[in-house]
């Protein structure tokens, strides 16, 4: 079972607020929000509920794409995560696809409560164009990225570490100040690293004290 922190503890009471298929309809665009990014089979519900441990947080589904909507969850006091849709489906209907290709750059240019981006990746693959392309935004537009090599679990522990040192080159070649994190959302393992570095961002953004 994972531990939540005290000064972390605002994670474990985590809960659905809304969702919306646009970005005019989220809410008001004040605190300190992180969105969450990532192809459609990183197994990001499975992240976010072990990030907030809480099982049933996030919808989880053997079909990728299931998030079809921003989905907000509040953390009180200002601070919220967006769950946007996965990219990178192909099964997904076109017109779909198409509106999210809209959304989620809407989203990242428009909210100025947008304090950082928590990009989830598979740690078995490469990371993919759209993923590059991402991080290439987060360099331009000078937002704070942490890059996550969810479904560890599924590798050999040289593989992870491959994949790991991989993804820094490309991060240290981009100048991005980021160090990127081996998680296993199934096994809990790097959750708690995760949940310490994103306070860490939230307290930053609003000048928050431990334990807040």
């Amino acid at each position: 079972m994972s531990t939540v922190l005290p000064e972390h503890g605002y994670f474990r009471q985590a809960s659905f607020l809304l969702s919306v298929p646009e970005v005019h309809l989220l809410p008001p665009d004040t605190g300190a929000e992180i969105a969450v990014v990532g192809r459609s089979n990183v197994g990001k519900s499975t992240v976010l509920n072990a990030l907030c441990d809480q099982q049933g947080l996030a919808r989880t589904s053997r079909t990728p794409g299931r998030t079809q909507q921003i989905v907000v969850f509040d953390l009180a006091q200002g601070r919220r995560l967006l769950d946007l849709p996965g990219f990178g489906y192909a099964a997904v209907r076109r017109t779909l696809r198409e509106q999210w290709g809209e959304t989620i750059p809407r989203v990242l240019n428009e909210r100025r409560s947008l304090i950082g981006l928590l990009l989830l990746a598979d740690a078995r693959f490469p990371l993919k164009q759209e993923e590059r392309d991402l991080l290439q935004w987060c360099v331009t537009e000078r937002v704070r990225v942490q890059v996550v090599l969810n479904k560890t679990d599924k590798v050999n522990r040289q593989v992870a570490i491959q994949a790991l040192r991989d993804v820094s080159t490309l991060l240290d070649a981009s100048q991005l100040d980021t160090v990127p994190l081996l998680v296993s959302a199934t096994a809990k393992s790097g959750i708690g690293e995760l949940r310490g570095r994103l306070h860490a961002w939230y307290a930053d953004s609003l000048k928050e004290g431990p334990g807040s």
